[in-house]
Formats: C-alpha cells, structure tokens, sequence
C-alpha cells in the first residue's frame, strides 16, 4: 500500500451509530485491526529474505519464512546464515520504527526445538514432532484450576457447562499435532482437581458415596463425570487430524471450487456434512 493512503487510514475518523467520531488514539494491542496492521507492516520481509536468499541453486542455505500476524520465524542451514538473516530483518524493522524483542527472539537448533504459537517444534531422531507446548499446557491447567475452584458451591452441572467451552477449545486447537500422550496426561489431572473438588463439598462422606454421586459408569469407561443431562469432555477422547496443507497460490474468489472440496473433505473427517 502506499504510504500516504495507508496514513490517512489509520488517521481516518470512524463512524459510530451514524455519528463521526475523531480517532485520537492508536491500534490497542490485541484490538481486532492489529493483526491486519502487523501484516501490511510485515509483508516485505519474505520477499526480501527470497530476493536474498534464492531457495533453488547449488548454494542454497534453505531459508523460509513463516509468519502468523506478527509472529514468525525463519529456517536457515546453519547458526551463521540465521545470526546474518537477523541483521536483515532488525534493518527491515528500523526503517519502519519497529524492533525485535530480545526476549521472544531465539536462534535454535531443531533438534533443541522451540515454541511457536503454542506449540513446540522440536526434530527426534530425524523426525519432526509437533506438540502442545509447556506454557500453553500450564496455561490450560491453571484455567481448569481455576474455574474448578471458582465453582466451589456451584451444582455439579453448571460446573460441567463451565468446563466444557474450555476443553472443546483448547483440544480443537490441538487436534492436529501430537497431542494423544498430553491429551490423557490432562484427563488425569483434571480427575485429581475434580476428586478434591467433590471431597470438599462432602468431607463426611465416604469415597464409595461421593463416586456414585458424581460418577457414572458406562460400557466403555468407569469414571464418567456426568449427570443425568449433561457429561465433561474427555480430551483423550478428542480424535487427531493432521493439517492438510493448503494451496497459497489459490484464491477464495477464483478458485471456489478448490475451496468447497477442501472443505467437504475436512468435514467428511470428521463425520460431517455439507
């Protein structure tokens, strides 16, 4: 985009149930633009790094580029050639008043590994390994954590309504890494935090008591946190998708076609129609 159009963009007044408003402050963090702004200002580094970095030829040093918003990061052959993309990209930010964060910046191995929009890419034995990250697993806990103990005196079933959106959410995200370990390791936990939950609504009760309360038994698995309308979600009961790589050169408005069998074969996965 031109300079001066994008200027007036972004000083442009809005308009707010039919009233012009002066716009008298910035893009907030997290706000719903920023992301869209963090691509307009990124968008010439990859072109940059490929008129820099040729991926075809006898010297190629095998850099790539992958961005999400403003989070990227860039694949290179050796330690040298990454510090030396570093430079690139820190001269790319300055001219635009930006700079990199030293403490979210790293040069790694892949076989160190390293995090990435909450997950963590790390190569074992030759192969690449994909998984929840640590960070985003403590994050998840400390939310079930919390909204356990939240609902001290809250019924067994508002409890389940409560938990339920957190589950769905953070397992619908991880369902296309290797996330099946994790994913039992936090039925587990949550068990262990829902266990000390209904013991301090019952301390006189015996165990016996207290699991037939809150648990149900099915064909297939003993303790089901349940009742009679409503069941928690297993996260080991979530199935594994692997991405299926899409086609960039494609385009939503030219090649709906693409887009509409892509879609029917996401959906027949995962016991859908259309």
């Amino acid at each position: 985009m031109e300079k001066p159009i994008l200027t007036q963009f972004l000083k442009a007044d809005f308009i707010y149930k039919r009233h012009l408003n002066p716009t008298k402050a910035g893009t907030p963090q997290g706000g719903i633009i920023s992301p869209l702004l963090a691509n307009m200002t990124l968008d010439g580094i990859e072109k940059l790094l490929m008129a820099k970095y040729p991926k075809t030829g006898k010297h190629s040093k095998k850099v790539n580029f992958i961005r999400y918003a403003d989070d990227f990061i860039v694949t290179a052959n050796s330690e040298e050639t990454a510090r030396e993309i570093r430079g690139v990209i820190t001269a790319f930010l300055n001219e635009r008043g930006l700079e990199l964060s030293d403490d979210k910046t790293l040069i790694t191995n892949i076989n160190e590994g390293f995090d990435f929009l909450g997950w963590n890419l790390r190569k074992h034995k030759g192969k690449l390994l994909i998984k929840p990250s640590k960070k985003s697993i403590k994050g998840f806990t400390e939310t079930i954590s919390q909204t356990i103990t939240a609902g001290a005196a809250w019924s067994q079933e508002v409890l389940i309504a409560k938990l339920n959106p957190i589950i769905r959410s953070w397992t619908n995200y991880h369902n296309s890494v290797v996330s099946s370990d994790i994913f039992q390791t936090l039925d587990h936990r949550i068990w262990e935090l829902l266990w000390k939950w209904a013991k301090r609504r019952h301390p006189d009760k015996p165990k016996d008591w207290i699991v037939n309360k809150y648990w149900k038994r099915s064909t297939s698995r003993r303790w089901n946190f349940r009742t009679e309308v409503n069941e928690l979600v297993l996260l080991s009961k979530t199935r594994i998708y692997r991405h299926i790589p899409l086609k960039l050169q494609m385009n939503p408005f030219l090649n709906m076609d693409y887009f509409n069998e892509r879609q029917n074969k996401l959906c027949c996965r995962k016991g859908y129609s259309i």
